[in-house]
């Protein structure tokens, strides 16, 4: 297989090009290797030219493992030819010579690396792991060859500078300064030494990043519990335990395993019944990357972390926070702290309401215990259920997994903006679980294709998500191929998919994220749908979370899976107010996954290498957040969000993004609910605009007034305890 050095200059791979590629094949946008062996690119490689499926979507039954590395690389030495092309264009710099060719550079890498990204998340194996720890130091080499390039900057640095005086219209002025300002915050203003160390970290940091993703995938494989003795299991219902009899049938191992998920808080512990068990069960999750062995992430965090402050220090700033948050809503972490510890107090004393509860009645039963956090949700069930006479076992019935997604996800969707969906067959997928449907406007026009994978795998990412495999863009002419992943269990054969309603509640959040890619109607792709600030893009998502508990479309989907009979509405009341139950407990486990977040991103560039467990500590007792009855949702060994998935310093956003979306669901009510008015102007003046102008002005125009947390509070359930 050929590789490219990234560290070659771009005039050494256009000769190593001009030796490799026959006369006539080098066209800008179109600089294709051929080469002979199974393994290296050519035209029997599936991504070799765009997909000639149904909206250039991925041809995954006839991709191979084997075909993505040398596609990746290929794809990567193809847009450094035409970048540097670019740089290296004699004639005067202009928008369209320089800003415009830059948006239409890369497609063969973008093609397969949104292939490879898909696959590694949801359906991963060894093979493709390696790969992506080959590729990632090469990819962080690949971004400062484009980002640090001196004569590409100084192209686009003239036009930024004379961009008043050139008449563009207001997205691609708003590109202009997109892509100045990108390049400066990647470095393009530091002197070639500088950028040169930069580059060694950049690649350090990245191969970091994949060994904790490889590290954490594997941790949570082995993390999960194993029993072969049935009455541990007390408490589950019989579907569940069928699963987990199933879950060890695919493992090939006598018994039960419950697997884990991402967070901290594991979804059984709220039926077991069993103390021992839940105990070993939240140990497992607790522990599952800090076991001293080969999984174990702390090393490599430690190591991130200390090279983020020094990244930070070489760009001129004086933390990684600092730095990350200059292009966000919030703009500085000063500005993001001040607004997550005026929540502290709030949260942790609804919290500490919550925790009495729930000590009364392990008091009442005569246990003799405090309250621990694998106690919290078993008990807190219980004070629920009295509460309000609800639980799952009462509720699941009437949340069949289709159901929810065609009459509830969908028929939203199609209220609030006239769209309608219809399943495809023909379309191939990475795994037997996928789904797609065709979207189509309300003219009846097509409009973006649409993947769920919802059914936990254990070579899975934890979490829920939304992604891509196509952006939209007028330039290019695409429409969106988006996909939505989450980690529900799957029913043992033959049984319906029955999901809490925290997961129907998942299924419209990821569908937010997913109608904000599908609307999308930009000119450019780097302004294209979700390509905002990570403290607006969970704004949609939250927002669309509103719309599964409003009357009208609750009625539509709450139906019982064997008889059609809607939810009865005394128990639907129950379960909806009991919604606002534990939000305390909720909230203080974001905030202390977000606290620690910040502290671990405030860090200076001379400080040592820290300890871990001793940080966490640390960082939760300075905060106020060191609360042993609830744990932080993540912990910083298994905080893959902070660690590989772009969110460093920017966990706080789920927080300021709920309240920009408890604010906006807050003038929906005001201007009449669920009309196709209303959300057709949310459409077109939000979900549509991407990253085209501004955003919190885009925001201020839609709502007629800037955010505030008045709502936030209110649906938070928070309110009473900020009087």
């Amino acid at each position: 297989m050929m590789t490219f050095d990234r560290l070659l200059s771009a005039k050494a791979i256009l000769q190593l090009f001009n030796v490799l590629i026959p006369v006539g094949a080098m066209v800008l946008g179109s600089v294709i290797p051929a080469m002979a062996s199974e393994n290296e690119f050519g035209p029997s490689n599936p991504f070799y030219a765009p997909s000639t499926l149904p909206f250039q979507a991925p041809p995954f039954d006839k991709i191979k493992d084997n075909d993505y590395q040398p596609a990746i690389e290929a794809g990567m030495a193809q847009e450094e030819v035409e970048i540097q092309a670019i740089a290296d264009n004699p004639a005067p710099p202009t928008f369209e010579n320089t800003i415009v060719a830059m948006e239409k550079t890369g497609r063969l890498l973008e093609r397969a690396e949104a292939a490879f990204n898909g696959v590694t998340g949801a359906n991963t194996n060894p093979t493709l792991q390696k790969v992506k720890s080959i590729e990632a130091p090469k990819r962080a080499a690949h971004q400062d060859f484009i980002y640090l390039n001196t004569k590409l900057f100084e192209r686009i640095s003239t036009i930024y500078k004379e961009r008043a005086t050139l008449n563009l219209d207001a997205e691609s002025l708003r590109l202009v300064e997109h892509t100045y300002d990108d390049f400066v915050h990647a470095g393009a203003n530091l002197s070639e030494a500088d950028k040169a160390e930069l580059k060694k970290m950049n690649e350090e940091i990245s191969s970091l990043s994949d060994a904790f993703n490889t590290k954490l995938l594997a941790a949570t494989k082995d993390g999960a519990y194993v029993t072969t003795d049935k009455a541990a299991l007390a408490g589950l219902s019989d579907a569940a335990i069928a699963a987990a009899a199933q879950a060890a049938k695919g493992r090939k191992v006598e018994g039960f395993v419950i697997p884990l998920q991402n967070t901290t808080q594991q979804p059984d512990l709220v039926s077991l019944s069993d103390r021992a068990t839940r105990q070993t069960i939240f140990e497992h999750s607790w522990n599952r990357a800090e076991r001293s062995d080969a999984n174990d992430t702390r090393d490599t965090i430690a190591h991130l972390a200390q090279l983020r402050a020094r990244k930070a220090k070489l760009l001129g700033y004086p933390s990684f926070a600092a730095w990350k948050l200059e292009d966000q809503m919030a703009k500085t972490p000063q500005a993001a702290l001040q607004f997550m510890d005026a929540i502290v107090p709030a949260a942790t004393a609804k919290a500490a309401h919550e925790a009495k509860d729930i000590q009364d009645v392990i008091d009442a039963q005569h246990g003799g215990f405090q309250v621990q956090a694998y106690d919290w949700n078993f008990y807190g069930e219980q004070v629920r259920k009295a509460r309000y006479d609800v639980d799952d076992a009462q509720v699941k019935p009437y949340f069949e997994l289709n159901n929810v997604l065609e009459n509830g996800v969908f028929y939203a969707a199609n209220q609030l903006y006239g769209i309608t969906f219809k399943e495809r067959h023909d379309i191939p997928v990475y795994q037997p679980d996928v789904r797609v449907f065709e979207v189509f406007d309300v003219d009846g026009k097509h409009l973006a294709l649409f993947y769920c994978d919802y059914f936990k795998r254990d070579n899975k990412n934890g979490g829920a998500w939304m992604s891509e495999f196509v952006g939209q863009s007028k330039l290019r002419g695409t429409s969106p191929v988006v996909y939505n992943v989450a980690n529900f269990q799957k029913p043992a054969e033959g049984e319906p998919a029955l999901i809490s309603f925290t997961d129907v509640i998942t299924m419209f959040h990821e569908f937010g994220h997913a109608l904000h890619g599908m609307f999308s109607d930009a000119q450019y792709p780097s302004l294209a749908g979700t390509s905002t600030a990570r403290d607006f893009v969970e704004f949609p998502s939250q927002y669309n979370e509103h719309w599964a508990t409003y009357p009208a479309i609750f009625a539509h989907y709450a139906k019982h899976y064997k008889t059609g009979e809607p939810m009865p509405a005394e128990l639907a009341a129950r379960m909806i107010k009991a919604t606002m139950f534990n939000r305390g407990y909720a909230m203080t486990e974001l905030l202390a996954a977000a606290e620690l977040d910040m502290q671990w991103h405030f860090l200076q560039a001379d400080a040592p290498l820290q300890n871990p467990d001793e940080f966490e500590k640390q960082a939760l007792e300075k905060t106020h957040l060191d609360i042993s009855y609830v744990p932080p949702r993540y912990r910083s060994s298994y905080f893959s969000h902070i660690w590989s998935s772009g969110y460093s310093a920017g966990y706080y956003a789920y927080l300021w993004t709920e309240m920009l979306a408890d604010d906006a669901y807050q003038w929906f009510e005001e201007h009449g609910g669920l009309t196709r008015a209303n959300g057709d102007r949310f459409r077109e003046m939000v979900l549509s605009r991407g990253n085209t102008e501004d955003l919190a002005k885009m925001y201020e125009a839609w709502r007629g007034a800037p955010p505030n947390t008045k709502a936030m509070l209110k649906f938070r359930g928070l309110e009473e305890d900020t009087k």
